[in-house]
């Protein structure tokens, strides 16, 4: 398809105001696990105040969120970017409508990492945080029309240049965030590419209380905690689409 029909007043046309929780998985990051380096409180803050002057500046406008919030806006993309972000875009937070979905989402890529690695045919269970966020945003939804009939363009895994192109315009055009549908969870369900961190202010995220561990093989991928767990097979994953998620 022709990416010239995709300007900011087209996108913009179709903005409308959404509200609504979204769910994130993270690697668990406790301020306890530098504790071991060193002797004392001191030593320790010292040594978070090194670590954070080596990290990439934040963008101003993430300046002052919960760091859950800030570091998606904080980091460079892997190389091709992803899916609503260039490499030489600004950051995108992405969230997914559940648990469930995110764990997809994110299982996917552990899985092919797995699958790419040359000797390496599991990663052991690894503690991950997963928490919740409300936002409101002005939005643009690839589910319906006239996005829909574009589909195909949204959802391919291979290409990024549409849903990026997509992206450039949504934020010429002040729209803050962009909904789709989940491209791994085998129950519908949607996922939010939210592009300004100005969403964010003032918002706190909800941590689940529980740790949840993610473990990969060649044949499935699962999320567990004390009280819930979400298990996929590849062939759910990949279920035959050109799909992909960062």
């Amino acid at each position: 398809m022709s990416f010239n029909i995709w300007t900011p007043h087209a996108v913009s046309s179709k903005a409308f105001e959404w509200m609504g929780e979204a769910w994130r998985i993270v690697e668990a990051q406790h301020t306890a696990s530098t504790m071991k380096l060193v002797d004392s409180l001191a030593e320790q803050d010292l040594l978070e105040t090194l670590l954070e002057g080596s990290k990439p500046k934040l963008r101003s406008e993430a300046l002052g969120l919960h760091y859950l919030l800030s570091t998606p806006f904080r980091y460079n993309p892997k190389r091709g970017g992803s899916r609503f972000r260039s490499e030489i875009d600004p950051g995108v937070f992405y969230g997914a409508e559940s648990i469930r979905t995110a764990a997809a989402e994110l299982g996917y890529w552990r899985w092919r990492f797995v699958k790419d690695s040359v000797g390496l045919d599991h990663l052991s269970p690894v503690a991950h945080t997963v928490f919740s966020c409300q936002a409101v945003c002005s939005a643009v939804d690839l589910r319906v029309e006239p996005f829909l009939k574009h589909q195909a363009t949204w959802m391919d895994s291979d290409q990024y240049v549409g849903t990026q192109h997509l992206a450039r315009m949504a934020r010429k055009s002040s729209i803050q965030s962009i909904l789709y549908q989940s491209a791994r969870d085998p129950q519908p369900s949607w996922c939010i590419a939210i592009l300004d961190p100005w969403v964010f202010k003032g918002v706190k995220p909800e941590v689940d209380p529980q740790t949840w561990f993610l473990s990969v093989n060649q044949s499935s991928v699962s999320l567990r905690s004390q009280t819930g767990a979400y298990t996929f097979e590849p062939n759910e994953l990949v279920r035959g689409q050109k799909n992909t998620f960062e």
